[in-house]
């Protein structure tokens, strides 16, 4: 293969990180419509978006494969503070649970057989100040293993459904691990409110801790979006330090 021909062909091979970036900046343009609903999507490898219910019909009427699957979304809406703009996946205990548990295709609510699944990501609108945070999680599977979550189902395996009561213990049992700087996700983002909102700066180290923590379960790819001039504002991969 001639030289030229091999560096073509080594520009057109998408990086994760490319992927990601993709990801993140379609779903902020996509799913930047003003309006009331919160709701959990899937995205397909095919960038088609439904929410939860439209895509069970889907699944139930054979309009769609869970192997095309590939995107797991919480899409909602908060008033702005700065821990929640800056780390959005502190905000919803749910959404790792409903998103593994749909990749291996377990059905309830929130959860739908979507075995496809690469990533999950968060749409959050803080309509108070015009701005879109999306967030994605580097790999599914590997953020559910720094978060302990096979071994929290360990018990529930073998089937491939599940009451709520069990998905909510599950989102208890993960939010109260002492995973970031040895406090729990609640705790981990009251320190971060103080920190920020009530420039608690004797907690810096800590929130540096928690930050590097934060970091290394998700590694996420971050976007900012402006509702008002509706560009992209800020796009780049969170980095360890």
């Amino acid at each position: 293969m001639k030289i030229d021909e091999l560096l073509k062909r080594l520009e057109n091979i998408k990086t994760d990180e490319d992927e990601r970036r993709e990801i993140a900046e379609y779903l902020a343009r996509k799913l930047s419509v003003n309006n009331s609903v919160y709701a959990y999507y899937i995205m397909t490898k095919y960038k088609i978006i439904r929410d939860i219910k439209s895509y069970k019909k889907l699944l139930k009427f054979g309009g769609i494969s869970p192997g095309d699957a590939y995107v797991y979304v919480d899409k909602f809406y908060c008033r702005y503070d700065s821990s929640s703009y800056l780390y959005p996946f502190f905000l919803d205990i749910y959404l790792l649970p409903y998103a593994y548990l749909s990749k291996l295709g377990f059905s309830s609510y929130g959860i739908v057989p979507a075995t496809g699944l690469k990533y999950f990501a968060v749409v959050n609108h803080f309509l108070d100040v015009g701005r879109i945070v999306v967030e994605v999680v580097a790999n599914i599977d590997n953020a559910a293993i720094n978060m302990n979550l096979p071994t929290l189902i360990r018990g529930i395996l073998g089937t491939k459904r599940i009451d709520n009561n069990e998905v909510e213990d599950i989102a208890l049992q993960l939010n109260s691990q002492r995973l970031f700087a040895g406090y729990d996700s609640d705790e981990a983002w009251r320190i971060l409110n103080r920190y920020y909102e009530n420039r608690d700066t004797s907690l810096a180290k800590d929130v540096a801790a928690i930050i590097h923590a934060y970091n290394q379960i998700f590694r996420p790819y971050r976007t900012e979006y402006d509702l008002k001039s509706k560009q992209i504002i800020a796009s780049f991969e969170r980095k360890l330090f």
